[in-house]
């Protein structure tokens, strides 16, 4: 470890001990006295003795399962907040009561704008205006445009795993899609080609694999961020690496000047980047200041929250397909009769999307491994959960969506890899806020048709061109590991998988 490191993290602790002190046995009483379940707290973590040692999606599964009541108490080092295990409350914070809880409590601070400013991070009254303008790109009909683009980055995609085969050399899956979707998203939102599908290289990708990397510092950094954004600014942390951000400023600047500059008029957006443009454009009509690192934080989330997740459900997909024999020929055959009908040109966004149950597979994919399974909000108002509870204001507050998914009440046999959970006749029996992959409410993932669109085309490109089978010795999905230094759910180990060309593709 570097001397500026090991300095930095002496400083950390140092500062966390002297508050965990000033706090001390007022902090520690602080749920017993409102009778809510939790664990002692650390004297100096709180809570959170589990980071960087298990994921926390891992860790509120856990959390969830040892004490099956409908909230538990948690301490954010010193902070104290709550963790919502039950479908109604959570009902209540994520929709009917949103405007309680339009704010995440995590933050990238002030001294990283393009990190603190995008959709993800960003507070209201700003977060308001964003979300309502970016919304028209996300719609169905926009995001059909990216047919043509999708459709070649699936063929490149394919042609990658023929000559892996040729050469008998895989690609880890993650890395793998990741590529793929940085192609996708990378274009979408910075109007930028690239090459990554194809030979594993671009300029993009070079920062996306930067965003994959992992070191002590980038673990207490994002540790910072997610639970304790207070420290953000003392130690100038960033959610994006340096030459990420440097980048992502020099290439926005770039396509804006080649597609005629931010005064060039816009009346129907044909991608991300044009509807950022528009924004600047409405915000000086209304006499609102949208700065340029908006827009930039726009696009730079766009790219580093879809590639890695998108890729990453992607991943979990195939690899279970390779152990459920039964449900990948289940899928290969409707995939394959809507290729007979429509043609590999006709397998849009529209056409996958009304696959029963391909879509069923893909439902089941994110129930097991949702990429964030927890939704933070912060309260901005004292807030009265039940009848024996009320938080006060600035209390964050965790949705713990994984955990009700693996909850057998819910899903019997959670860790049983079952489609057929979500087929119509049964899909509906499920109680809502209990299937929360992408969020609920007004917070929820905006860019959910989107990586849902990006993962239907992939995946309907491989299945129609390999049957995928398991490598001998490889992990069973459910013994395979899960990253334990990130945030997101992700795997922990390479995932490999067998290709066989189909005869009939």
């Amino acid at each position: 470890m570097s001397k500026m490191f090991l300095i930095l993290l002496s400083i950390f602790l140092v500062s966390l001990a002297l508050l965990a002190c000033q706090h001390g046995k007022r902090r520690r009483d602080y749920w017993r006295r409102r009778g809510v379940p939790h664990l002692p707290p650390h004297p100096i973590l709180g809570s959170l003795t589990f980071l960087q040692r298990e994921n926390p999606s891992v860790w509120m599964r856990r959390m969830y399962d040892k004490f099956r009541s409908p909230y538990v108490g948690i301490w954010l080092f010193w902070r104290p907040a709550l963790i919502i295990n039950c479908p109604d409350i959570a009902r209540n914070v994520l929709v009917k009561d949103a405007s309680v809880f339009k704010d995440r409590f995590l933050s990238s601070g002030k001294s990283d704008p393009i990190g603190a400013l995008n959709l993800f991070t960003v507070k209201d009254p700003l977060w308001s205006s964003l979300r309502r303008r970016l919304t028209v790109v996300f719609t169905s009909h926009r995001l059909r445009a990216l047919h043509a683009l999708t459709a070649d980055s699936c063929n490149h995609l394919v042609h990658r795993i023929y000559n892996e085969i040729q050469q008998n050399k895989y690609t880890d899956l993650r890395v793998l899609f990741a590529d793929f979707t940085t192609d996708i998203t990378g274009c979408a939102s910075f109007g930028l080609s690239g090459s990554a599908t194809l030979t594993g290289h671009s300029a993009m990708r070079r920062v996306t694999q930067h965003f994959m990397g992992y070191s002590a510092l980038r673990g207490l950094c994002w540790s910072s961020i997610f639970f304790c954004p207070q420290l953000v600014d003392i130690f100038g942390f960033s959610l994006f690496p340096e030459s990420a951000t440097k980048y992502f400023r020099e290439i926005f600047r770039t396509v804006v000047e080649k597609r005629g500059g931010y005064d060039r008029k816009i009346d129907e957006p044909r991608d991300l980047l044009d509807a950022l443009l528009k924004i600047r454009q409405e915000s000086l009509n209304d006499k609102e200041e949208i700065s340029e690192d908006v827009l930039i934080a726009q696009a730079a989330i766009f790219v580093e929250g879809g590639f890695d997740t998108s890729a990453a459900a992607m991943t979990y997909t195939i690899y279970e397909l390779a152990f459920h024999p039964e449900i990948q020929n289940k899928m290969y055959e409707e995939i394959l009769e809507a290729k007979n009908q429509y043609g590999v040109e006709g397998l849009d966004a529209n056409v996958l999307s009304d696959l029963k149950y391909f879509n069923c597979v893909i439902k089941e994919v994110t129930r097991k491994y949702s990429s964030m399974g927890w939704l933070d909000r912060i309260a901005s108002q004292d807030y009265k959960i039940d009848e024996n509870l009320t938080i006060a204001a600035g209390t964050p507050v965790y949705v713990n969506a994984i955990g009700m998914h693996y909850d057998p009440d819910y899903f019997p046999n959670p860790s049983k890899f079952n489609p057929d959970r979500f087929l119509p006749e049964n899909e509906k029996n499920i109680k809502p806020f209990t299937f929360m992959p992408f969020g609920e409410g007004p917070r929820s993932c905006i860019g959910k048709r989107f990586g849902l669109q990006t993962m239907r085309y992939g995946l309907a490109h491989v299945l129609l061109h390999y049957e995928v089978r398991p490598v001998p010795g490889a992990p069973t999905p459910s013994r395979a590991k899960i990253d334990k230094r990130g945030m997101f759910l992700m795997p922990g180990e390479p995932l490999y998988v067998h290709y066989i060309p189909r005869c009939d593709k």
